[in-house]
């Protein structure tokens, strides 16, 4: 009976070294860098890595665009005031001419020079 009892538990014995040599190489191919999912993680790292640099350029690239903008927009809002104080200068100059009879719907269909040249005969007539 012991020597029944032994070849079961040398049997046991044998089979767990067989699972655990198994499992020893699953493991070892789990941890490859090359092909298992180390590899998949480190690639994910080093994805990761160039995804934070390249948001941090278009951070720092957007910060600089949106300080461009800004300073075209105050340079457009200045030139717009000083556009404004023209027109007002202007304005107080010289009144506006009631002589010129508004366009009539011939004059707008011709083209602009035309239209020029037909304005200037008309004040020439009417001098």
């Amino acid at each position: 009976m012991a020597l029944i009892a032994d070849i079961f538990l040398i049997a046991g014995a044998l089979g767990a070294a067989f699972y655990c040599l198994i499992l020893s190489r699953k493991l070892n191919q789990f941890r490859n860098l090359e092909t298992g999912v180390g590899g998949a993680i480190s690639n994910l790292s080093r994805e990761v890595n160039e995804m934070t640099r390249a948001l941090e350029r278009a951070n720092s690239e957007a910060q600089a665009s949106t300080s461009s903008l800004d300073e075209s927009a105050k340079r457009a809002e200045q030139a717009s005031n000083e556009l404004r104080q023209l027109l007002e200068r202007v304005a107080e100059i010289s009144p506006v001419s009631s002589d010129i009879p508004p366009p009539t719907r011939a004059d707008v269909a011709q083209p602009t020079f035309r239209r020029r040249k037909l304005v200037a005969a008309r004040m020439e007539a009417g001098e």
